[in-house]
Formats: structure tokens, sequence, C-alpha cells
């Protein structure tokens, strides 16, 4: 039976009109209005503003604070923005007023599910914060409130999947590196990019699989695969997806869908500056996150954007002064022999250091032949996609700060895309995939500029004997132009034995407690995710590429920190509430 709690004589409650009383920490605020008793939870729902202090009008109770408004009787707010506030049961015995403390409807894991969807409806950062902190702290697998940003992203927007769904996505994969705070932060700022990119956009209806779908059998493959690739290249968005649709109800298998949309997405080069393919790549790792039900959405989303995406075979920089074009298409002539080749059981030795080396230079041509020469000695394409991933690194560990702030983004978009061709090789290697590994050598090449003159590489602070407290990281990032003290700061942590994991955390929260702009979230997992891809070697290419990959975050990170903290101080906000703390204080 649930505890009451005295309020005290009925008829001096009328004479007052309201009172207090206290249930631990908490308090409850009972009202007599209009002939009636009615308690309700004393902390206005959204902002924790004592609601006794409000006005009680024809049943209304409004919070004086950011004028809510409340129905006194069942707690329900006219203000979506304000959530409901909890009412408990009210009992009159011998003269005197009881209020029990279980109020009458808990707060449930499907109430803030529910509450996420409509913060996410209306574009309300504070309603999805408050969910996510309730939903975290409830134990809810962090997949299952992605799938709900997930499925909202890909059904609310026309124009299809965006940076929102890839910030989303980005900050689902690298939870695990982050504490607590750390992943209510990620999770909200990812819902909330989702909120903010949907608001408007409408809702996006599927057209629907070809007729016969059911009878279609297996030899279909490379007939759909052959009219998904003509749709893609006439920039038809809808065939595409009915094409799309189609293989799909036909129950192909992830890797038969990859292949026919990553084929038809590198049959150019380098399009819209490696978004397409990091977009479509992330689109197949939420899958692993929300799993195959939500294919349809998930997938089709990717399409809208096919229609008006830059060729850059197209663009003077990949034909002039050097050709790029022309030697690229003979090597992709070259690949399905290549690849197709039985490998003996020992693989020739092959010089990566070399490699990476030859990626950097300024000699295209040379590099395009080394690379074929790697594959015909063995080296696989997801290796060598990886040496990709690890040179287009360096170019953001060479950025010199004395180039122009927004080719921070150009180095960037090399970075994300050969990071998302590795990511999809891994995936499923094919001939056609295999030739985004050439776009992406091809576009470290273009950047070479961007390095001279190069950035030094960071030394270690001398004299400093221990690891240093990561908080001081934190604190170097709170000013503007703090790049190379930054990567020097890691520097020194590394070398005197400082563990990466709370390194990890601490860059994680330098990248939440910003504004961040899309591409510092791309930048941030993208490099921990190559990052521990080569902590599973032991070699001294391993060691350079490590400390590359954590020198090119920390590098770009800073080099955009700080911004205004509107998003994070309302998730912070959120977290105060769920703990019962006070944002409003009495003098």
């Amino acid at each position: 039976m649930a505890e009451s709690i005295l309020v005290g004589p009925l008829e001096k409650l009328k004479k007052d009109g309201a009172k207090i009383v206290k249930d631990g920490n908490n308090g409850i605020a009972v009202f007599f209005h209009e002939g009636e008793l009615h308690a309700v939870d004393n902390r206005c729902p959204h902002m924790g503003f004592p609601l006794h202090m409000g006005s009680l009008c024809d049943g209304i109770l409004t919070c004086h604070w950011h004028h809510a408004r409340f129905d006194v009787k069942s707690g329900g707010t006219l203000d979506p923005w304000a959530d409901d506030v909890p009412t408990y049961p009210v009992e009159v015995r011998d003269g005197e007023v009881w209020v029990k403390t279980v109020p009458h409807h808990k707060v449930t894991v499907e109430k803030l599910q529910l509450r996420l969807r409509e913060g996410l409806e209306q574009s309300l950062s504070l309603v999805i914060a408050k969910a996510v902190v309730g939903l975290v702290d409830a134990g809810i697998e962090p997949g299952e409130i992605a799938k709900i940003g997930v499925e909202f992203g890909t059904k609310h927007r026309q124009s299809g999947w965006r940076s929102g769904l890839t910030i989303l996505t980005a900050m689902t994969n690298i939870l695990p590196k982050l504490d607590k705070t750390g992943q209510i932060l990620a999770l909200y700022q990812g819902l909330v990019h989702v909120a903010r990119e949907s608001s408007g956009m409408g809702t996006r209806f599927l057209l629907g699989s070809l007729p016969g779908t059911d009878e279609m059998e297996t030899q279909s493959v490379d007939t759909l695969t052959t009219w998904y690739r003509h749709c893609v290249e006439v920039r038809d968005s809808q065939g595409a997806e009915r094409v799309l649709l189609t293989a799909i109800e036909s129950g192909w298998s992830e890797d038969q869908l990859a292949d026919m949309m990553m084929t038809a997405v590198t049959d150019h080069f380098y399009i819209n500056t490696g978004h397409t393919v990091d977009f479509h790549n992330k689109a197949f790792e939420v899958l692993e996150h929300v799993g195959d039900d939500y294919r349809p959405f998930v997938l089709t989303s990717l399409l809208p954007g096919i229609s008006d995406v830059s060729r850059s075979e197209e663009s003077h920089s990949w034909q002039s002064p050097v050709n790029l074009v022309t030697p690229l298409n003979e090597a992709f002539e070259k690949l399905p022999h290549i690849i197709g080749l039985k490998k003996s059981m020992n693989v020739q030795k092959f010089d990566e250091e070399a490699m990476v080396e030859q990626l950097l230079s300024d000699q295209p041509i040379e590099t395009v032949e080394m690379m074929l020469d790697a594959l015909e000695s063995g080296v696989s394409p997801v290796r060598l996609s990886q040496l990709v991933a690890l040179a287009a690194a360096e170019r953001i560990t060479r950025f010199h700060t004395q180039n122009d702030f927004s080719d921070w983004i150009t180095v960037l978009h090399t970075f994300t895309h050969a990071h998302a061709v590795h990511q999809s090789l891994t995936r499923s290697t094919t001939v056609e995939l295999t030739r985004a590994v050439f776009h992406g050598a091809m576009s470290v090449y273009l950047d070479r500029f961007l390095n001279m003159p190069s950035a030094r590489k960071p030394q270690p602070v001398e004299g400093i004997t221990e690891p240093q407290d990561p908080s001081e990281l934190l604190d170097l990032m709170n000013k503007q132009q703090q790049v190379t003290e930054s990567a020097r700061w890691v520097m020194t942590y590394l070398a005197r034995g400082g563990e990466k994991g709370p390194l990890y955390n601490t860059l994680g929260h330098a990248l939440l407690r910003e504004d961040a702009e899309f591409h510092s979230f791309q930048m941030y997992e993208a490099g921990i995710v190559e990052h521990d891809y080569w902590a599973d070697e032991d070699s001294p290419l391993s060691e350079r590429a490590q400390e590359t990959l954590i020198i090119a975050i920390t590098r770009y990170l800073a080099g955009h920190a700080p911004t205004a903290r509107e998003m994070p101080h309302t998730a912070r906000i959120a977290m105060r509430l769920h703990k019962g703390e006070k944002l409003f204080e009495e003098d």
C-alpha cells in the first residue's frame, strides 16, 4: 500500500489554497481549487520551477518561469515542450488531508520512448534530452534509442539521408569509448541533428517493389544490378528506389545489396567530395544497430541524393595539369584480372611504409602503378584502403594552420571518404568498390598543397615524467588557436605512458561539449575506428599509424573549438533535472 503524508487540516488548506509537503528530497504541492483537492509534483517538469509559486485559474496551473500550463487534475500539459507533471492521490480522513507518495502514472520506458518521438517530431531539444537521459538511466540499449531516431529520420525527410543520420550513426558507433555522460551527450547530439534536419521536410513514402517479386529467381541479381546502376547513372532516384526495394523484397543478402549500391556510386570518381560513399557506408553501419527490418527505409533514404551529385572526373583539377582520369580508367581495366588471380598462400613482401610515402608524394601516375603492384603482390584491397586512409590522416596531421580555415574540410573529406571505402571493403570486397581506393588516393594527391608548408610533428614536452590529467586537455581546448599546443599535449601524454581509454573519452567530451559542426563528428569517429584497426598490430608502421590518427583527431577538434555550447547546455539541464537538482533557487 502506498505511503501517505499528512498535509494538514482541510479547513486550513481551503483558506490557504496550497501547501507543500516533503517526500524525501521531492516536494508535492497540494491545492484546494474550485471545491476539489489536487496534488502535483512541485517541480515544473520543464525546468524545475516551484509550481506552488505559479497561478491556478480555471483548473489550469501556470508556471511563472516559462509559462508552461498544466491541467491541475490530470497533470497534462497544454505545452508539449514542458512534459506532463506527475499527480498524486489525495484523500480526507477525519478532516485531515493526506497525499499518497506514489503518483497516479509512473514514468515508464514506453512513455520515455513516446516523448523521444514527440521531441523529434517537434524538434524540441530539451524534450529529446530528457528522454535520452531517462532511457539511458533505465538501461535501455543504445541501439534501441538510436533506432527511434533512425526510423524518424529516414521516414520524415523527403531529401533523404544527410548529415543528421550520419552523426547519429557515428555517435552510436563510438559509445563504448565514452563514459555514461558522454554516451548521453553523443546520443542526444545525434538525435537533435536528425530532428533539426527533418523539421518541416515532410514524410517520405516508399514507392514499392516491382510486381511479381515473390516469383523472381536468384538469376535476376545481375539484371537488377544492371537496372540499378543505369538508374543511378541517369540520376533517376525513383527508378532506383523501385529496383532496390525489389532486391530487398527478393531476400537479397546485405553483401548483395551493398555490392549493388556501392558499385553504382563508385562508377564515377569521388562523387560529392566523398559524402555519397560515406553516407552509404553509414547506412549499412546503422543497420547493424537497428536490424534488417529497417532496410527499406534506411537504404532508400540514400537515393534522393543521387539526383544531384558532382563527379570529380568532370572537374578541371582531376584533368589538369595532370590528367588523372585516363591512367585511372586504364588501371580499372586491369583490376578484374589482378583481383581475380589466385594468390599463393605466401603473399609477396611489400613495403607498406613506402606505399604510404608514395601516396603522399606529388607523383600520382607512379602512385597508381605502385597500387596495382601492391594488389598483384597479394596485398588485399582492404589493406590497401587502410593505407590510403592512413595517408589521408597524415594530411590532417601535417595541415598547416596558415591555410584557409575552410581547407580543414578539404582534407577531412578525403579522410572520411577513405575511411568509408575501407569500412565498406571489410563488409564486401568487389572489383568495382576497389576503384574507390584509387579515387581516394588521387584525392590525397590533390590535397598535397595543404601540406606546403607542412605542420611540424609535435614533440613531447621535456621535464614531464608522468602522464598529465586528461582534464588539462579540455582546459587547453577551451581557448582558440591551440592546434599545435593540443597536439603537443597529447604527444606528451602518450609518451609518458598515458592510457588511451581516458584520452578517447576526453576527446569525445571535447567534441560533445560544443555545438560542433558535422565534420567534427566524422573526424572523431573515423579516426578512432581507423586507430583501432592498427592497434591490433605490432609493427613500426602500426605505431606510426596510431600516433598519426590520434594527432589528426586532436588537431582537427582543437582547430574547431571552442564554439557556442547551447546544445550540451540543454543536455546538462536535463541531466540535472533527472537527478532532482534545483535549477531555480529561492533567495
